[in-house]
């Protein structure tokens, strides 16, 4: 797909050497070979090949751009109102993200009902400084982050004072847990690379809270 209309965003300003020191664990968790490298490699060759991936519109400021990575959205079709948040119906669960799911839940300490999938094809594919507060998910959510393919850093920085900040470097087989204030009181990203790279995916497992019980 074209990459049209893309905005640029600054590159990671985070070494790629390693972890950053002092990773505030009130609100990040993370697991290096959560899943062992044979069944990464698998995974995620069956991720790209058979997931049907979608280049979403977006607008920013006065205008319409396409997103610079693709997605996939799953989870549970029936039970939630998803008319009432203002989403779409995801697709039905597949039985290799119904595995995952279940093998993230006993350490994440949640059911979750949805998945977000982000395939980044490569090192211009990114995500821009934000955080996942939607309401839908209640104040103090917990989300389990999955990564398979190439590294990227995944940067956080206070939103009251953005020289506070930290790097995650996202590894092949990897758990991330985000939980606490994380979504209130800072912000992440995914910053693009001039490093020649692979592609990646990334797994985000969600509960979404249904309005209508």
């Amino acid at each position: 797909m074209g990459r049209g209309g893309q905005v640029m965003e600054q590159l990671t300003l985070f070494a790629p050497g390693g972890q950053s020191a002092g990773l505030p664990a009130d609100v990040l968790e993370y697991r290096a070979g959560f899943i062992n490298q044979e069944q990464s490699d698998l995974l995620l060759t069956t991720l790209v090949e058979n997931t049907p991936w979608q280049q979403r519109l977006v607008k920013m400021y006065d205008r319409e751009i396409l997103t610079p990575r693709l997605t996939a959205w799953y989870g549970d079709v029936a039970g939630i109102d998803y008319g009432a948040l203002g989403k779409s119906t995801p697709i039905e669960w597949t039985t290799l993200l119904l595995e995952l799911k279940r093998s993230v839940e006993p350490i994440s300490g949640i059911t979750f009902n949805s998945v977000l999938l982000n395939y980044y094809r490569d090192g211009n594919d990114s995500v821009a400084w934000h955080s996942d507060k939607e309401t839908a998910m209640g104040s103090h959510p917990v989300i389990a982050s999955v990564s398979f393919g190439a590294v990227r850093s995944f940067d956080i920085r206070k939103k009251e004072n953005h020289r506070e900040k930290y790097a995650v470097r996202l590894e092949h087989g990897s758990l991330l847990i985000m939980k606490g204030d994380l979504q209130a009181r800072w912000e992440h990203r995914i910053a693009k690379t001039t490093q020649h790279i692979g592609p990646r995916v990334n797994l985000t497992f969600r509960r979404i809270i249904n309005p209508s019980v």
